[in-house]
């Protein structure tokens, strides 16, 4: 098994198609961009100014932190159209203070509603999951979570933390059928927490320059197509005592 082949067979659990498999594309550009244009087409159709006025300026009411997972689109399962949702997506949902592109983005988008959002059976939380159960001991070097790839390698660097952070759920022993959505789920915490933490976001709240930015943790259930709110938003009441001001 190639190395790429082993990534796919532990990154994506084994769902790995084949070009003769009914739902594979034969041309998926020509199916991209015909799709593309009969969107277009439907959209002008209904609403003919929608283009015209989405291309002058944008007025996103949320900010999105999901996973890069293909099916979990965040337009398509909020039924939200063009102009609603800026994005940032990675592999994992992590909102990590070290990522510089995620750093931006809160700088440059956050307006009022912030929302993490991961999936059930998210392969990033399996792949850490499993790492973490394995002899190497979470939080000692070299960290590797996608075995057949270096431990320096992007992949492994950025899954580090999360693979330590869910090390530490004293999830061992459980069977990973069930651990898998409590790590999912403790996982959405865990960022929401974080972007709470980042200086945009503590700046904003303290100086009350958008005193109304909440966070949001929600979870995208790949089975139903519905999205659970965790009910563990934060507000400007989670500054610590004596924050309150600049």
């Amino acid at each position: 098994m190639s190395q790429y082949a082993s990534l796919r067979a532990q990154f994506f659990e084994g769902d790995i198609r084949t070009k003769s498999s009914p739902d594979e594309p034969t041309d998926p550009i020509a199916e991209m961009l015909s799709g593309n244009a009969q969107w277009a087409k439907a959209v002008t159709e209904s609403d003919p100014d929608f283009f015209p006025t989405t291309a002058r300026a944008q007025y996103p009411h949320t900010l999105w932190i999901g996973c890069g997972d293909s099916r979990v689109p965040e337009t398509v399962i909020t039924g939200a159209k063009p102009g609603d949702i800026f994005v940032k997506r990675n592999i994992g949902n992590q909102a990590r203070h070290d990522d510089e592109s995620l750093m931006a983005t809160l700088t440059f988008a956050v307006e009022v509603l912030v929302i993490i959002c991961g999936h059930s059976g998210c392969g990033a939380v399996a792949a850490s999951l499993a790492a973490s159960r394995r002899e190497t001991v979470p939080g000692q070097d070299p960290i590797i979570t996608i075995e057949g790839f270096p431990a320096d390698s992007p992949l492994n660097l950025w899954l580090a933390p999360l693979t330590i952070f869910i090390g530490s759920l004293g999830l061992s022993s459980t069977p990973h059928e069930e651990a898998l959505p409590v790590a999912v789920r403790e996982n959405i915490i865990a960022q929401v927490n974080s972007v709470c933490e980042t200086e945009v976001i503590q700046n904003a709240w303290r100086r009350k320059i958008l005193p109304n930015i909440t966070v949001h943790g929600w979870v995208y259930d790949l089975e139903t197509g519905r999205i659970q709110d965790l009910g563990i938003s934060r507000g400007p009441g989670s500054l610590p005592a004596g924050k309150d001001s600049a």
